[in-house]
C-alpha cells in the first residue's frame, strides 16, 4: 500500500482485503455513523476520524496532523496480512465461501474499556438499540469534542454513579453490568492491560468477576478490544451455524485464525440468503 499525507488528511492507495462499510457495519463496533456523503465518522479517546472509499483509494480525515500513523493505521489493522489469513483459512470449504463473502473484514484494535463496556451493552439486543445505548452514554457521561461528537466515559467516571444516575441510557438491566465493571476497573482490582496479557482460560476468568458477563461477552472483549484472536465469541448465529455447517466438527484451521473466522462466518450467515442448508422436512 502507498500512503500519502498532507496535514490532516491521508490517502492510503493499494490496500488490499479492506472493505470499509463490511468492517464498521458487522457487529464489532458500535460507535461509528455513515455519513450522507458515505463517510464514516468515529471517535477513539480524544482524536476523530471521517474515512472514506473510493474505489482503491481510502481516505483518512484526521482531528490532528499525524493522527493517521499516532492512531489510525493500528485502529483498522492495516499492517496485517488477511490475504495471508484468508488463504490458509481457504483449505476448509465453508470458510472459503464465508472469507469470500466478506473479503474486506478486519478486526479493528479498539479501546479495551469501551468494547467491554459495549459488549455488556449489547447483550439480548440488537446493533441499532445497542448505538443507541452507547451514543447516550457518551452523551451524558462523556467529554464533548470539537467535532460535535464525545469521548466515551472512563470508569473513574461511571464507578461513582448510582443505578438511578444510568436511567437516562435506557439500558434496562445492563446498567448495574456496566457500574459493576467500573468499579472493578477503576479500583484497579480489573487491571485490563494486565488481563490482556494472560493466557485466555486466566483471562476470561478474569472479565467474568464482572457482575453480569460471561463466556460470550468475555470472548467478545478480549477479540474486539485486546485483539486476542484466539477468541472465538459464539451468540446464537455462530452456534446455529456451526452446528448446521460442521455437524462433524469445527476443522482446526479455524480455530488457528479464531477471531477473523468467527467475524467471516458472522457477517456470511447473517447476510447471505443461501448461507446455511435448507432444514430437511
Amino acid at each position: 500500500m502507498h500512503v500519502e499525507t498532507r496535514g490532516c488528511v491521508t490517502r492510503v492507495r493499494g490496500l488490499e482485503d479492506f472493505c470499509l462499510d463490511e468492517i464498521l457495519d458487522c457487529g464489532q463496533c458500535f460507535r461509528w455513523e455513515r455519513g450522507a456523503d458515505g463517510g464514516w465518522t468515529g471517535v477513539v479517546g480524544v482524536s476523530w476520524a471521517t474515512v472514506y472509499q473510493r474505489q482503491d483509494v481510502v481516505e483518512f480525515r484526521c482531528s490532528a496532523p499525524g493522527d493517521f500513523e499516532a492512531l489510525w493505521r493500528h485502529y483498522f489493522d492495516l499492517d496485517t496480512d488477511y490475504g495471508a489469513i484468508k488463504r490458509a483459512l481457504s483449505g476448509d470449504g465453508v470458510m472459503r465461501k464465508a472469507a469470500g463473502f466478506a473479503a474486506g473484514m478486519r478486526i479493528l484494535r479498539q479501546d479495551a474499556w469501551e468494547a467491554l463496556c459495549s459488549f455488556i451493552l449489547s447483550q439480548n439486543n440488537n446493533i441499532p438499540r445497542i448505538k443507541g445505548i452507547v451514543a447516550r452514554l457518551c452523551e451524558q457521561f462523556g467529554e464533548p469534542l470539537a467535532c460535535g461528537l464525545h469521548t466515551f466515559p472512563g470508569p473513574e467516571v461511571l464507578a461513582p454513579l448510582a443505578i438511578e444516575d444510568l436511567a437516562g441510557l435506557r439500558s434496562g438491566f445492563r446498567a448495574k453490568y456496566i457500574r459493576s465493571a467500573a468499579q472493578l476497573v477503576a479500583s484497579g482490582t480489573l487491571d485490563l492491560d494486565q488481563v490482556r496479557a494472560l493466557p485466555m482460560d486466566e483471562a476470561r476468568k478474569a472479565l467474568m468477576q464482572i457482575h453480569g458477563v460471561g463466556p460470550k461477552v468475555a470472548e467478545c472483549a478480549l477479540l474486539y478490544g485486546m485483539y486476542r484472536m484466539e477468541a472465538f465469541p459464539e451468540d446464537v448465529w455462530i452456534k446455529r451455524a456451526v452446528g448446521a455447517l460442521y455437524p462433524a466438527g469445527v476443522p482446526e484451521v479455524v480455530y488457528t485464525y479464531a477471531g477473523i473466522a468467527q467475524q467471516y462466518l458472522f457477517h456470511y450467515i447473517r447476510c447471505c440468503p443461501d448461507a446455511l442448508p435448507v432444514p430437511a422436512r
